[in-house]
């Protein structure tokens, strides 16, 4: 670029991302700009936060007793309420972070403010000696959260597209299975061999590892600044494209990929292009508290809250896993702790070996197929966990073949909502560039998908307890298939838009037609 050559203080300053000089680029900036580091680096957060949530869930009643000096009558009570702050945290903080990282000129702040709170909450519990302390440290384990997966999926779409947000979720998570599965089993095994040390060791390093990545990450829009010296450059280009003929149809194609189709027949790129931009124009009289939070207007698009429904659905179907198997189980074979959790991994094993051909599939598909295979794969699986009785091992393998189907379920319905709601959240800020502004509302999107899902997860135990409560265990496996069955009718209905059976001019007639009006 000439000019003159950047002192060492200039270039550690750029290297460590605190200077606004873009004429002085930064060390590794190619590497650490890259797709695959992006990626990485999201993955490993998400990792650290379902790791250090697993590692001290088996740890909570030992604290309790132990350090705290609670009543054997009183813990579990307190490990419920504790878990209900680390939920309730997380969907109040949610929205927040969304908005809050659509306001920054970079995602990496709000990012590194995430992993200082999931560290002060993991010193917090490490040192704590009462229940505020412990209550506290999950409150700050709830935000961190909240950040980390607002931030995190905002910047796999702004990273990605929406053209490839499915198979990089469904790797993500994938990955991040992985420390859901094995940290409850490690954080049991590690206090039983070494104690806390032991548990918050491997605690602290994990988070170590995390740091040392989201300081290092550099967004492709912040990448984009060095090429020219620009400090605006590299926020409108970086996730929209309107203006550009050249890339209308291939638009077109991958909305049709997508369950997205056109609105058009034999008609030109550009007029094609030009409609569905109306289609997702904002109104000029757009009220207040849209413009304050702009993703607010984007909820006029029914195939938006549907994917808000599936999030919420996703989320209190797993939770109904958490809250029933360990109590079903020991009440049919009289399992421990230890081999109740144990069931869990046929739960969770299909993420990581059908996660990323589940995402490749929405991909290439679209949202609509998943989502409407998923759930409903689900509904006759989850009236089956009404077969196993009390008895031995051949009630043990058939709960826990049954659970393995669950799991293959819940793996491909992983990826449609997030897919879906970036999809439509996209169409919506490349129609409207002035209104969401140069960051656009990818943060206050998946801040809100956070809060939903986080929403799901703490109502799931209350409902699917209370419901084994009052009608078995049986009975409410069954309403939880209803509602698979319901999401799954609304999934084909409006999720990645409506059927083409449905959009045609002589569906109303043929209706009329066969129900005799």
């Amino acid at each position: 670029m000439g000019g003159t050559a950047a002192t060492p203080v200039q270039y550690f300053l750029s290297t460590v991302q605190l200077s606004r000089d873009y004429s002085v680029k930064p060390a590794g900036l190619k590497w650490r700009s890259n797709t695959v580091f992006i990626i990485i680096t999201v993955a490993v957060g998400l990792f650290t936060d379902l790791f250090l949530y697993g590692l001290i869930v088996p740890v909570l009643p030992h604290m309790l007793r132990e350090r705290v000096g609670l009543p054997e009558y009183q813990i579990q009570g307190h490990v419920s309420a504790l878990l209900a702050a680390y939920s309730f945290a997380s969907v109040l903080g949610s929205p927040p972070a969304g908005i809050l990282a659509d306001k920054v000129s970079t995602r990496q702040a709000p990012f590194l403010g995430g992993l200082f709170a999931l560290l002060l909450a993991t010193v917090m519990l490490f040192l704590g000696r009462s229940v505020a302390v412990i209550t506290v440290a999950r409150v700050f384990q709830g935000i961190s959260a909240a950040m980390v997966w607002t931030i995190g999926l905002a910047l796999c779409l702004e990273t990605v597209g929406p053209e490839n947000l499915g198979k990089t979720i469904g790797s993500i998570f994938s990955f991040i299975s992985v420390g859901n599965l094995a940290a409850p089993v490690l954080g049991g095994v590690l206090y039983d061999k070494a104690g806390y040390p032991g548990v918050f060791g491997i605690g602290f390093a994990v988070l170590a590892v995390d740091f040392i990545m989201r300081f290092l990450v550099i967004e492709k829009k912040v990448a984009a600044r060095y090429d020219t010296g620009n400090p605006n450059l590299g926020d409108l280009e970086q996730t929209t494209s309107h203006g550009d003929n050249d890339d209308v149809s291939e638009s077109r194609e991958r909305d049709d990929e997508n369950g997205y189709p056109p609105p058009y027949d034999e008609e030109s790129p550009l007029l094609a292009k030009k409609r569905e931009n109306e289609e997702y124009k904002l109104p000029e009289n757009v009220s207040w508290i849209c413009r304050k939070v702009p993703v607010l207007a984007t909820f006029r698009n029914p195939s938006l809250l549907c994917a808000f429904l599936v999030a919420f659905v996703q989320a209190t179907t797993l939770a109904t896993f958490d809250a029933t198997v360990p109590t079903h189980s020991q009440d049919l074979f009289g399992f421990s702790s230890l081999e109740a959790g144990l069931l869990f991994i046929p739960l969770g094993v299909f993420d990581l070996t059908l996660g990323p051909l589940v995402g490749w599939a929405v991909d290439r598909y679209g949202v609509k197929p998943a989502a409407v295979v998923g759930y409903g794969f689900l509904v006759p699986v989850f009236a089956l966990l009404r077969l196993p009785q009390e008895g031995g091992k051949g009630e043990i393998i058939l709960y826990t073949g049954i659970l393995a189907l669950c799991g293959v379920g819940m793996a491909i319905i992983g990826a449609p909502a997030i897919v879906e709601s970036g999809s439509v959240v996209q169409k919506y800020y490349e129609a409207n560039p002035e209104f969401f502004g140069s960051q656009g509302p990818y943060a206050q999107l998946y801040g809100i998908n956070c809060m939903v899902f986080s929403a799901g997860l703490s109502l799931g135990p209350l409902i699917a307890g209370g419901l084994t409560e009052k009608i078995g265990y049986g009975d409410m496996n069954a309403v939880v298939a209803g509602i698979c069955g319901i999401t799954a009718t609304l999934c084909w209905i409006y999720l990645g838009g409506k059927p083409k059976m449905l959009r045609s001019k002589g569906f109303k007639d043929r209706l009329r037609h066969v129900i005799g009006m």
